[in-house]
């Protein structure tokens, strides 16, 4: 193959990867920001931080307010910085763990969606890990701010804090959760 061919049919697969991670960006961006901000402020028919915060109190998240905004500010957040394609490694990051927290409570109900299952936040999380290792593509604001906020070295160090985060979130929810359960008479 000539070099002029070899150039165009690389510009072509760089303008279908750059419009490919665009499309799961501003998707999976979109998606978690809706979420989000039905936790954060009621919008698109959700309950706001007291409503939320009441809801995720039952499921075992203490405080539950505070569960609320942490959730709410990851899926919001994390999704807005997703879409933007700003801080990518910090977003994916943030949405993996938001998505765990979330995954955690559906895991009784087994895997598929239409049973109450984790299927939507496990494809959640793993799109927006996803979107981390591979970057958010030219079509991005790092890019236009020179990868300032998207560094190799970011990946492991965002990814590793939102990784203790969660687990912290989860094993203290399970920790309640068989509190209550000895606390139950019978």
């Amino acid at each position: 193959m000539c070099r002029s061919r070899r150039r165009r049919a690389h510009r072509i697969h760089s303008t279908r990867h750059d419009l490919g991670l665009l499309a799961l960006r501003l998707g999976t961006g979109g998606v978690l920001f809706a979420h989000g901000t039905q936790k954060l402020f009621g919008w698109f028919g959700g309950h706001g931080l007291a409503g939320t915060g009441g809801f995720m109190e039952q499921l075992g998240f203490r405080p539950g307010r505070r569960s609320a905004l942490a959730s709410g500010l990851g899926e919001a957040g994390g999704g807005t910085l997703l879409a933007l394609g700003l801080a990518t490694p910090g977003a994916g990051a943030a949405v993996a763990a938001a998505m765990t927290g979330a995954a955690s409570t559906h895991v009784p109900a087994g895997f598929f969606n239409d049973q109450g299952g984790l299927e939507y936040p496990a494809f959640l999380g793993l799109a927006g890990t996803a979107l981390a290792l591979s970057g958010p593509g030219s079509l991005s604001l790092d890019r236009v701010l020179g990868h300032r906020l998207n560094q190799p070295w970011m990946i492991g160090v965002m990814f590793a804090a939102a990784a203790a985060g969660a687990a912290t979130v989860v094993s203290r929810r399970q920790r309640v959760l068989r509190e209550e359960e000895r606390a139950q008479p019978g």
